[in-house]
This record gives C-alpha cells, structure tokens and sequence, in this order.
C-alpha cells in the first residue's frame, strides 16, 4: 500500500505534465492558424466575399433547378446578368456622365494632347484653370519613356492581381454554390451527432441572413441612385448623374458612404448656390430618412439584426484592421459573429429563428 502511495504523486505529476502539454500545443496551434490567417488576410477577405455572392445568387439558383434549369447553367445565367447590367449601366450613364466632366471641365471635349491641354489651360478660368493648369505641369515633369518602363510594370502588375481578384471571388462563388452542402456534410461528421443539426441550422441561418443582406444591398444601390439622381436634376444640381450614381454606389460603403455622398452634393451645390447647397443637404437627409424607416424594413427587414451602434463599431474596427477594402464586408462578418453569439452563449435555436427573405422565399433559400 505505501508504494501505491508513493506512486500516486507521481501520477499526479505526469498528468500534471501532460496537460500542460496539451494546453501549450493548442496554445500554440491558435497563435500559428493566427498568424497564417493574418498573413493570408487578403485571400481570407476574397474567400469570404465569394462565399457572401454565393449566398446572395443560391436562392435563385435553386429557384431556377426546381424549374428544370441545371445549376451549372443558373450560375451562367447569374453571371450574364450581372455582365448585362454593367453594360446597361455604361450604355446609359457613361456618355451622359463623360459630357457632364467635360461640362465640368468647360471645353468641348477632354484634352488628350499636350498642345491640346496646353489651349485649354490658356482659355479656362476658376477652378477648371487650376486643375488643367495643375495636370499640364505634372505633364512637364513626367520622366522620360525609358523610366516609365518600371513604373508602367507595376502598373500593369496591380492591375493583373486585380483581374486574378476578381476571377478568384467568381470561380469561388460559383464552386460554392455546389460544395456548400457536402462541406457541411464533413463538418458536422467531425462533431458528436446531438450538436449536428444545431450546427446545420446555424450554417444555413448564417448563409440565408448574408443572402438577404447583400440582395436587398444591391436594391439600395440602384434605389438611392436613381432617385437622388434625379432629385438633383429637379433642384438644378450640377451634374446631377454623377452624384447620383456615386451616391447608390458608395452606399455599400456602411455609414461612411451616406456621408460622403451627402458632403459632395452639398460641396457641389455651392458652386452654384447657398440654395442650391441646403436643397441638396435636405434631399440627400430626406432620401436617408425615408430609407432608414420606410424602404430599408421593408426590403431588408431584420436580415442581419444588428444595431447601428454595432454597425458603426464593426466598420471601425474592419477598416482598421484590415483597411478600406474590407469595410464592405464589416456587416457581414458582424453578422456572422452576432448569430454564433445568439447560438452559443444565448443557446438559440437556430432552426426558430426568422429567415429572413429579400426577392425570394424561404423555401427557395432553403432548397
């Protein structure tokens, strides 16, 4: 008996050890999965966007599957019609948006030589003669061709890894839209069978609420732009198209972008008038206003349940961390973190909660 007692502190000792051993590898598996995450936070940042335009383009998908049409060709059809409305979009703003600059600008057409440049900065006045004035002398000192070569590289370079970025967020959204189920397939196999339909629910929960908010998003845009575009026309805006669209497009920017639009118009307006100026601070105000209590409930509802405040810190603390690309994708991560935290800690049912529905209805998502 006394050496089973000798032995015991010894055991404790080893189990001691190892738990310590334990603990400082998990420890450290978090701090290397950390560090990884952070170094790749730019493909991090992409793979989640494509999985957010999943989210968003799964609904109608399905729709269109139930209807006969493969998946394979949905996609397709998604894409299309994203290509088609950007070249509406440039068939019907672009010209009108180009004259606008080049009334702007005050000539007849944008300068596109140095002799050209050179008679317009001598013949315009104000501001227009401030910038032409200001492009011609960095005209001046561009450096020879021979020094470009590098520069005009790197130039080329960005550019490229920004089509790759592009690509990538496509391809992987479209994959997506196929390997969702069976990725949650493996991950639920990974954990003990009774968690397994929470973790399910949780998913799809998550996936659904990204879906409605980047849809209805998408409806804000094109809503906020053609109606400020042309309540600037009707109060006499200077270039009123171009506010108007940069208004619906930085209105994915979240509280940022309202408030940039909102200064540009006012900015703008006082080229004109003090009038002109306030009838534009009100418009921009009542286009807010009608679209916090009227438009943004009805389309968008509760699909992210988050509350401005939240909204406001979420944005801050993306941009910081990450930089100005990945604002965009603030309330989406917030939204992600909000409903762990309503499942988790506030042991919610996922299965009860609301699905929220922006363009097409829950069974739809669900398919």
């Amino acid at each position: 008996m006394s050496s089973a007692r000798n032995d015991r502190p010894h055991n404790d000792l080893a189990d001691s050890a190892r738990r310590a051993a334990v603990f400082a590898l998990v420890i450290l598996g978090i701090g290397v999965v950390s560090i990884g995450v952070w170094k790749l936070r730019l493909v991090v940042a992409l793979l989640f966007l494509a999985f957010v335009l999943a989210s968003a383009m799964r609904p109608g998908i399905e729709s269109l599957a139930q209807r006969g049409i493969p998946r394979g060709a949905g996609v397709a059809l998604h894409y299309l019609a994203v290509v088609g409305l950007i070249a509406l979009f440039a068939w019907l703003v672009v010209p009108r948006a180009l004259g606008q600059v080049e009334t702007a600008l005050g000539v007849s057409s944008v300068p596109t030589s140095a002799g050209d440049l050179t008679h317009a900065a001598r013949n315009s006045t104000g501001v227009q003669h401030e910038i032409l004035v200001a492009l011609q002398k960095r005209l001046r000192e561009t450096p020879s061709a021979s020094k470009l070569v590098r520069p005009g590289l790197e130039i080329g370079k960005k550019a490229f890894e920004i089509l790759i970025g592009i690509f990538f967020v496509f391809a992987t959204a479209a994959y997506w839209i196929f390997e969702r189920d069976r990725a949650i397939g493996f991950v639920c196999s990974l954990i003990p069978r009774p968690k397994r339909k929470v973790v399910r629910d949780t998913w799809i929960l998550i996936d659904l609420k990204l879906g409605a908010f980047v849809r209805g998003q998408l409806l804000l845009v094109a809503i906020v732009g053609v109606v400020l575009s042309l309540a600037f026309w009707a109060i006499g805006e200077p270039y009123w198209i171009l506010l108007g669209a940069f208004a619906g497009v930085v209105e994915i920017v979240p509280v940022i972008g309202p408030l940039a639009a909102g200064g540009v118009a006012v900015d703008v307006g006082l080229t004109v008038s003090t009038t002109v100026a306030i009838l534009a601070a009100a418009v921009v105000l009542g286009v807010r206003l009608l679209e916090d209590y009227l438009v943004v409930p009805r389309v968008l509802g509760d699909a992210v349940g988050l509350t401005p405040l939240v909204v406001l810190v979420s944005v801050t603390s993306v941009g910081i961390l990450f930089g100005g690309f990945a604002v965009i994708l603030a309330i989406p991560i917030a939204a992600c973190v909000s409903t762990l935290v309503d499942v988790v800690i506030r042991n919610r049912d996922p299965a009860e909660e609301e699905v929220p529905t922006v363009l097409f209805s829950s069974s739809d998502s669900e398919g």
